[in-house]
């Protein structure tokens, strides 16, 4: 104890943001409760470690915490790489990289990505800070727009009010084509991760003096760049084959940055019945409505849904604070009842669309081009999405005549797909339109489902309808996903090694015909922690541990054939009863109770 309050001395000597340096002087004057020894001792247990999602973590005091001290070690670390990648063949060429940040409307989020750019322009970087808080989307649309290596958005997207994160995206001259706007993947988050540690290698605790900061030097951007967003996903959208804009549409951006943007970008391709959730339009970091600020978890569409049945609209669009992801709700004619549809619905609808209008969003003529990358009609559309997702996207892709391939997760993974015309995960996450944006974006997304609703509208039908065509033609897919939460991360080793070991022989009655080790990887797919099971009725498990919380992840589709309009119910109500079946079966293999 008496080292660490040492070094926690040390910190808040050097902490530069006094809220978080009276905060660690507190907890060193309360160290003698338990609550406060432990809060201190795990401040210190480690440096955050930095990977392919970057740093997400709760905000706080000390080297495991976000704060600016880690920050601004952060923004040293990837400056560092983008340096090294400008004169990476060693011949004394160098180019001088350009980068662009960004925020969102989190607590601290505006300092932080301040820091950054300070950080970035002492280092010799061309750098560019976005006018203001603003989607996600955006950051990734200005990477690419502006010909950037690197993009850092500030950004904890769904987490809880007390976190906050910083995501690293590479482009320009240190990626290859495919890659320009994508989440970093191998090995730049290790080399990242290794010039972050050098700049924490100090001999006092929090020191940060080793990092030079500019006072001047970056360039804030002005109106434009949201303008050209904007104007490029109004691009998307094809008024010529689908005309109709009749469609009333309820929206919320769940208290983060997307209200103002989606709403524009809706209503400048034609839609204007719009109505937003007032108690959750404006950003407010605190989240006050939800208790958990994302679209995929209970309750927290029911003011959306609330506002629907009041104005009568037909579709919910939800956007995640940040906006990077989008959540879909409609009236099902079946049971009079609001409905929130899975993401691998979704997923399936938006590839069901895209494949009408040949693979491809925009207009006849933005699709017979190509974009700068080479990326064209000229070849196949080629569909994605992760391995954890719903096969059904392939049977679309192979249907329309296209190519389809599939991924680990995560859209660092999805947008790395070469020739991508659209790409999706099963959280909400959907990219329509790679060539502009290269990551998911809940905004374009929710713009192509508009008007898919409103087309069907105007033609007497439902998004639903259009699920029930896709299951007479390819086999009814259904979803569900388990999660075994466990206190100890060790746990997560335990019980991946017990099914190594011990797999289930069958799920739901039907034989495990297959299983695969996906940490061995294949030609396919790189090596991950995970194990896949299929079964002699096509039903397959993918189990891997969750990459953001300390949890295993179970992911469980069943197909059931329909082979008329009228065994529907009873093909839903058999997909219903095996999933639960193969649910229990899993909880058994795990020894989990619940």
């Amino acid at each position: 104890m008496a080292a660490l309050k040492a070094a926690a001395e040390q910190w808040a000597g050097h902490d530069p943001d006094p809220a978080t340096a009276a905060q660690l002087r507190d907890l060193i004057a309360a160290s003698d409760s338990p609550e406060a020894a432990a809060e201190l001792a795990d401040s210190f247990s480690g440096n955050l470690q930095f990977g392919t999602a970057g740093l997400r973590a709760v905000m706080g005091p000390g080297p495991n915490r976000m704060n600016t001290v880690v920050v601004r070690r952060a923004a040293a670390g990837v400056a560092a790489h983008l340096n090294a990648l400008a004169n990476a063949d060693g011949a004394g060429t160098f180019y001088q990289p350009r980068a662009v940040v960004g925020y969102d409307a989190r607590h601290n989020s505006e300092i932080f990505a301040q820091e950054t750019a300070a950080v970035f322009a002492a280092s010799g970087i061309k750098t560019f800070l976005l006018p203001q808080a603003l989607p996600t989307p955006i950051l990734a649309f200005a990477v690419r727009a502006l010909d950037c290596e690197a993009g850092v958005m500030v950004t904890a997207s769904h987490n809880p009010p007390k976190d906050n994160g910083y995501k690293v995206y590479l482009g320009g001259r240190a990626v290859a084509p495919e890659a320009r706007g994508v989440q970093i993947v191998a090995p730049h988050d290790a080399q990242i991760a290794a010039h972050i540690a050098d700049f924490s290698a100090t001999d006092e605790a929090g020191d940060t003096g080793n990092i030079a900061l500019a006072t001047s030097g970056w360039t804030v951007l002005g109106p434009d760049v949201l303008e050209n967003y904007k104007q490029a996903m109004t691009g998307l959208s094809d008024p010529a084959a689908f005309p109709h804009r009749e469609l009333r549409i309820v929206h919320t951006s769940m208290h983060g940055v997307g209200n103002d943007t989606a709403l524009a970008v809706l209503h400048n391709a034609g839609f204007t019945d719009l109505h937003a959730v007032a108690e959750q339009s404006a950003p407010d970091p605190d989240f006050p409505t939800v208790s958990f600020p994302n679209p995929e978890e209970p309750g927290a569409m029911d003011l959306a849904f609330a506002l629907a049945e009041k104005v009568g609209a037909d579709l919910v669009l939800a956007n995640d604070p940040d906006a990077d992801r989008v959540a879909v709700g409609a009236l099902d004619p079946a049971t009079g009842q609001w409905y929130k549809f899975h993401g691998d619905q979704v997923g399936a609808l938006l590839g069901a669309h895209l494949a009408a209008r040949g693979g491809r969003a925009g207009t006849t003529q933005t699709r017979a081009g190509t974009d700068k990358n080479g990326e064209g009609a000229n070849g196949k559309p080629v569909f994605a999405n992760s391995i954890v997702s719903s096969r059904l996207l392939a049977r679309i892709a192979k249907a329309a005549g296209f190519n389809h391939a599939q991924t680990l997760t995560g859209f660092k993974w999805i947008s790395r797909v070469p020739h991508l015309s659209y790409g999706y995960e099963e959280a909400l996450g959907y990219c329509v339109a790679p060539e502009v944006v290269r990551d998911k974006d809940g905004m374009s997304a929710g713009l192509l489902v508009a008007e898919m609703a409103a087309a069907l509208k105007a033609a007497g039908g439902t998004l639903f309808d259009v699920l029930d065509d896709l299951a007479l033609a390819h086999g009814l897919h259904v979803s569900e996903q388990l999660s075994v939460r466990v206190s100890d991360l060790d746990m997560l080793g335990t019980l991946m090694e017990g099914l190594r070991r011990t797999p289930p022989a069958q799920l739901a009655g039907s034989e495990v015909v297959h299983f695969t080790d996906l940490s061995a990887g294949s030609p396919e797919l790189p090596a991950t922690d995970g194990l896949l099971y299929l079964t002699e009725n096509a039903t397959r498990v993918i189990v891997r541990p969750s990459g953001t919380e300390p949890k295993l992840k179970c992911y469980v589709e069943v197909i059931v054939p329909v082979a008329n309009r009228r065994d529907l119910a009873a093909a839903k109500a058999s997909a219903k009863e095996q999933l639960a079946a193969v649910v229990a079966d899993l909880k058994e293999a795990l020894g989990v109770d619940g």
